[in-house]
C-alpha cells in the first residue's frame, strides 16, 4: 500500500486518507495511492462505503504543477476518476480547506460530496493558462448549472460551502471531515440512496440547452476583461460542449483544449509567474531562520492618496492602523475619501454591507507624529522630497518606540540617505506602494545598506499578510519598475520627435498588453508634474513643454496628448496635438519619418530590458523572476507574456543585443548600446532564466 494515502476500515465503512503534505498536491504518487485503496475498498466484500478525505490543513488543494510538461506517471487522473465514478459502492468526499483544481475534479468524480463550514471549492486552472483537464468542465455544469459552472471555470474564483451547498456541490457542511464523512456514508447506505454519477445526471443542463444564451450571457460578463488571454475563451468552449455534446465527447474537447493550452506559450508565462510570485518572497543573502518582529500595530503618516490607500490594505486585513496627519482638515479629508472608497465598494458588492464600519474602526485618525509611539511599523507616505522625508525620519527617532520598523513609502528616493536621519538606520527601509495601494498588488520591499535582516523579513511577511506581493529591491534612483519605465519614457519621448505620433505609440503599447500607452498614462497622471520637475532641473523637453505651456496638463484640463470629452477617461486623437508636434519639428528643424509599429515596439521594450540586464548586474534585484514579479503586479504587464524577463528570453537576447546595438547607432543614443550582462549572455548563447540564483528561504 502506499505511504501517502492510508486504508482503514471502519465497519463496513473504508476511509481513504491522503497524508502529503503541505497541500496533498494529486503527485503520481497520491494518484496512485487513491487508485489501490479505492480498488482494494471495491474488492473487499466487507466494504459497503467509502469516505475520501485528507490529513492536515486541506482537501487536495490541485495537481502537482511540476509535473507538468514532463513525461506523465500512471496512473493517469482520468484513470483514477473513472474506477470511483464506476464504483458499485458509493463514494463520499469530505472535504476540508480547499477543493481546488484536480481537488475538486476528485470530489465530482465521487457520488457526494460533503464539507466543513470554511472549505473553498473552485476550477482555478484559467488562472494559470489552463483548463481543467480531468472532467472539471464537464462535471461541474452538471453539478451547479452552467451559469455557476462557467464563473466558477472561466472566472477561476472559488466558491465557499454555504455557496456550495445551495448550489449542490455539496450535500451537507459538517464539523469535521473525516467523522462527517463517515455518519453521511452511514446515512446513505441506511436510506439507501441511488449513487449520483454526474455523467448521467443532464438535469441542470436543459434550461441552458433550451435557451443556450444563459450560458453565452454568462460568458460574455466573464470574459469581458480577459483581452489577450487564450485560456478563459478555451475553458468556456469546454463548458460550452457539456451542453452540446454526450458526456465522453465532451471529455475529449476538454482534454483536447487542456493540451493545447499546456504546450502553448501563454501558460508557460503564467505558470512561471506563479512560480515567480512564489520564489520573491524569499530573501536572498538572509540567515537561514531569521525571524520577523511582531507587528500589532502599525502607524502611516500622511492621510492623502497613498497613505489612504495603504491604511484601507491594513484595516482590509484587520490589523489596526494610526492614521497621521499635520492638520485636522487634510485628516479629515482623507478619511472622508477612504469612507466613500468603501461605501462604493459594498454598493457595488465587492465587500459586505457590514464591512465599511467595520474596517473604518480599525482606522484612528489623528493629528500630530507624536501619535506613532505604540506602533510597531511606521509607514511614512508624505510629500516626496529628501528634505521632508530626511525631516519625518529625524521626529521618529523621538516618538518612534525602540524595535519598531520605519519604512518609507518613496517610489525614487535614497533609502540609504533617509536611515542617516535617524539613529537606528538598522530599523529604516523602503515600502514601495503602488498607487491605488489598496487594489495594486506590489510592494517594493526596499533594502538599505544597514536594513537589519529581522526588519526585512518582517517587512515580507507584513506585506503578504496584507495581500500584497513583496519583491525585495536594492537602493538605486527609482529602485527596479520606475528605473526601468524611465528608459521607456525617454525613447516614447524620442519617437515624436521622429515622426511617431502619441496615438500610434501608445497602440502599439497597449496592442502589446499592457494596460495603458506612455502617453495616456502622462495623461492620468498629470504633464505639469514633469514640466515642474524639469524647470527646477533646467531640463527642456520641448514637446512636453509646449503642451504645458498651451495649458495641456492632461486628463485634469480635458486636453493633454489626447483631447478628453467632459466626465470622459476616452483619449482622443487630437489634430492640434499634431500640428504642436509639427511646428516644434519644424522650428527645431527636425523631419519626420514613417516610423513603424515593430520599431516603436523594440524601442519601448528593449531598452528596458537592457536597464533590467543592469540592475541584475548591479545586484538591485536578486533574480529576473524578482524583476518580472514587479511589473507583473506594478505596471500591469501581461501575465501571459511572464513578465519582461522571462519575455526577452522567448524573443532571444542576441536578437535584443543586435536590435538595441543598431538603434544605438541609428538614434546616436549611446544609452541603447547593450549593457554587458545582455552581450554576455547574447554571445554565450544563455538566457536570463539560466542566471537564477538558489536564495534562501525567510
Amino acid at each position: 500500500m502506499s505511504e501517502v494515502v492510508k486504508l482503514e476500515r471502519h465497519d463496513n465503512i473504508a476511509v481513504v486518507t491522503v497524508n502529503s503534505p503541505p497541500v496533498n498536491a494529486l503527485s503520481a504518487a497520491v494518484r496512485g495511492g487513491i487508485f489501490e485503496c479505492i480498488k482494494s475498498a471495491i474488492d473487499d466484500a466487507q466494504v459497503q462505503g467509502i469516505v475520501l478525505t485528507c490529513a492536515g490543513r486541506t482537501f487536495i488543494a490541485g495537481a502537482d504543477i511540476t509535473e507538468f510538461g514532463k513525461p506523465p506517471k500512471p496512473p493517469g487522473l482520468a484513470e483514477v476518476l473513472s474506477l470511483m465514478e464506476s464504483s458499485p459502492k458509493p463514494i463520499v468526499a469530505a472535504i476540508h480547506g480547499t477543493a481546488l483544481g484536480g481537488g475538486l475534479e476528485v470530489a465530482l468524480a465521487c457520488h457526494y460530496r460533503v464539507a466543513t463550514k470554511d472549505a473553498k471549492l473552485g476550477l482555478p486552472e484559467v488562472k494559470l493558462g489552463l483548463l481543467p483537464g480531468a472532467g472539471g468542465t464537464q462535471r461541474l455544469p452538471r453539478a451547479v448549472g452552467p451559469e455557476l459552472a462557467v464563473k466558477m471555470i472561466v472566472g477561476g474564483d472559488p466558491i465557499g460551502a454555504d455557496a456550495a451547498l445551495k448550489a449542490g456541490l455539496i450535500e451537507e457542511i459538517v464539523e469535521g471531515p473525516a467523522s462527517g464523512g463517515e455518519a453521511f456514508a452511514r446515512k446513505v447506505l441506511a436510506e439507501k440512496r441511488p449513487l449520483r454519477k454526474l455523467r448521467d445526471d443532464d438535469s441542470k443542463l436543459a434550461a441552458a440547452k433550451a435557451d443556450r444564451s444563459i450560458f453565452t450571457n454568462a460568458v460574455a460578463a466573464l470574459t469581458k476583461k480577459s483581452r489577450g488571454l487564450e485560456a478563459p475563451f478555451a475553458a468556456a468552449d469546454a463548458v460550452g460542449a457539456a451542453i452540446d455534446l454526450p458526456f465522453d465527447e465532451g471529455l475529449k474537447k476538454e482534454r483536447e483544449g487542456f493540451l493545447k493550452l499546456m504546450n502553448g506559450d501563454q501558460s508557460k508565462a503564467q505558470r512561471y509567474a506563479f512560480f515567480a510570485e512564489r520564489e520573491a518572497a524569499k530573501i536572498s543573502g538572509v540567515p537561514e531562520g531569521t525571524k520577523g518582529r511582531n507587528v500589532a500595530r502599525v502607524a502611516i503618516l500622511g492621510a492623502g492618496t497613498m497613505g489612504g490607500g495603504i491604511a484601507m490594505s491594513f484595516a482590509n486585513a484587520g490589523i489596526p492602523v494610526t492614521l497621521i496627519e499635520t492638520g485636522e482638515e487634510q485628516l479629515k479629508r482623507g478619511m472622508g475619501i477612504m469612507q466613500k472608497n468603501y461605501e462604493a465598494t459594498a454598493a457595488r458588492g465587492g465587500i459586505p454591507a457590514d464591512a465599511p464600519a467595520k474596517r473604518m474602526a480599525l482606522i484612528n485618525g489623528v493629528v500630530g507624529i507624536e501619535n506613532v509611539g505604540d506602533a510597531d511599523l511606521v509607514i511614512e507616505a508624505v510629500f516626496e522630497t529628501m528634505a521632508v522625508k530626511k525631516e519625518v525620519f529625524g521626529k521618529l527617532d523621538q516618538y518612534a518606540k525602540p524595535g519598531a520598523v520605519l519604512a518609507s513609502n518613496t517610489s525614487y528616493l535614497n533609502i540609504d540617505e533617509i536611515a542617516k536621519s535617524t539613529k537606528r538606520p538598522q530599523d529604516v527601509l523602503g515600502m514601495h506602494f503602488f498607487s491605488p495601494a489598496n487594489v495594486m498588488k506590489l510592494c517594493e520591499i526596499v533594502r538599505a545598506d544597514k536594513t537589519a535582516p529581522d526588519a526585512l523579513v518582517t517587512a515580507v511577511s507584513i506585506a503578504r499578510k496584507i495581500a500584497k506581493v513583496p519583491a525585495v529591491v536594492g537602493v538605486c534612483d527609482g529602485f527596479v519598475g520606475n528605473r526601468m519605465l524611465a528608459q521607456r519614457g525617454k525613447q516614447s519621448e524620442k519617437l515624436l520627435f521622429e515622426g511617431a505620433l502619441p496615438q500610434q505609440v501608445d497602440a502599439v503599447v497597449t496592442k502589446f498588453g499592457m494596460p495603458m500607452g506612455p502617453f495616456a498614462m502622462g495623461d492620468l497622471a498629470g504633464l505639469d508634474i514633469g514640466w515642474r520637475s524639469r524647470k527646477d532641473r533646467g531640463i527642456k523637453s520641448e514637446i512636453a513643454d509646449a503642451l504645458c505651456e498651451a495649458g495641456r496638463f492632461g486628463q485634469k484640463t480635458g486636453k493633454g496628448y489626447y483631447k478628453y470629452e467632459p466626465g470622459s477617461r476616452a483619449a482622443l486623437p487630437d489634430p492640434e496635438v499634431e500640428k504642436l508636434i509639427d511646428e516644434t519639428l519644424a522650428r527645431l528643424g527636425r523631419k519626420k519619418r514613417v516610423v513603424s509599429d515593430d520599431e516603436i515596439l523594440e524601442r519601448m521594450m528593449y531598452p528596458m530590458i537592457n536597464e533590467g540586464a543592469k540592475i541584475l548586474a548591479e545586484g538591485i534585484a536578486a533574480r529576473p523572476s524578482d524583476i518580472d514579479v514587479v511589473w507583473l503586479y506594478g505596471y500591469g504587464w501581461p501575465i501571459y507574456r511572464g513578465g519582461p524577463m522571462f519575455w526577452a528570453d522567448t524573443v532571444g537576447l542576441k536578437h535584443i543585443a543586435d536590435r538595441l546595438a543598431f538603434y544605438a547607432k541609428e538614434t546616436n543614443d549611446p544609452s541603447l548600446e547593450p549593457a554587458p550582462l545582455l552581450k554576455k549572455l547574447a554571445d554565450e548563447g544563455k538566457t536570463f532564466a539560466s542566471l537564477a540564483a538558489p536564495s534562501k528561504a525567510a
